[in-house]
């Protein structure tokens, strides 16, 4: 039976998560307001609304291509992510592998590392590896989608790793008792169960590749820009809410992939 004093601090507590909420989803809303602004320059209040920043997206060259090399990036850095964490995971937690704890704190260093600092890192890594090999690796969308990689594979780690940890180990153990070898447990036990992880660990990935902005400006090319360095350069030069609007498709696509996603694999299990 619940005290007066559990009950305030349960009401405290909901109430503080619930400010917590709003406080981080208050950007967002912002966003979403401006961009149905009828006034070419944002002013507040706004003068009416308007859908007419939407239709001017589709008409901008630079957010086009932009989206559609991030579309690449994105989707290439995160199949390269699944097929090089998926079995780095498996390694860690099923096979024990030496020194697993500092490999695992090195797979993970990408995800707190700033993006300024990965970014120059890597600037400074394929020029140097453009000398020594005279491969055409700065500039290049190959280039991009190595660097991409990186920031892929510590999440298809953390949430693969916590799938691993958290399904049953002695199935995969009867499998194998019953005759049934490694590639066969792990494709008709094993990934079945850790197949939320994986999509997870991919829907992630992908967006934070997406989105990537910090480590971006130091990889692209001349005549390459991806969709957050267009937003960026458009800033430059005019404030209109057309880059609400851009922010708004953007932020409702993810959020699609992602209902539709937890639709089919329950994302709260790993997340």
């Amino acid at each position: 039976m619940s005290t007066p004093r559990t009950s305030f601090g349960r009401m405290a507590l909901n109430g503080a998560a619930g400010l917590s909420l709003g406080f981080i989803l208050l950007p967002l809303i912002f966003v979403t307001w401006l961009a149905f602004f009828r006034q070419e320059i944002p002013s507040f209040p706004p003068e009416g609304y308007s859908l007419k920043w939407f239709s001017a997206v589709p008409g901008n060259k630079n957010f086009v291509e932009g989206f559609v090399l991030s579309l690449q990036v994105g989707v290439l850095a995160t199949l390269i992510g699944l097929l090089l964490g998926v079995p780095a995971s498996l390694a860690l937690v099923r096979h024990r592998i030496a020194l697993g704890p500092a490999v695992n704190t090195l797979l993970l260093l990408p995800l707190v590392m700033p993006g300024i600092v990965l970014g120059t890192s890597l600037y400074v890594f394929q020029i140097e590896t453009e000398i020594a090999t005279g491969l055409p690796l700065l500039g290049s969308l190959a280039g991009l989608v190595a660097a991409h990689t990186l920031v892929v594979v510590p999440w298809v780690v953390r949430l693969v790793t916590a799938s691993l940890q958290g399904s049953d180990r002695s199935i995969e153990e009867a499998a194998q008792n019953l005759g049934a070898g490694p590639l066969t447990t792990f494709w008709r036990i094993t990934l079945p169960s850790i197949r939320p992880g994986i999509v997870a660990a991919g829907l992630f990935g992908f967006v934070t590749s997406f989105g990537n902005l910090e480590m971006s400006l130091f990889l692209v090319g001349p005549g390459r820009i991806t969709l957050p360095i267009a937003i960026l350069q458009y800033l430059e030069w005019k404030i209109d809410p057309t880059v609400a609007a851009a922010s708004v498709i953007q932020i409702v696509l993810i959020g699609a992939a992602m209902i539709i996603t937890d639709r089919y694999v329950k994302l709260s299990r790993v997340v």
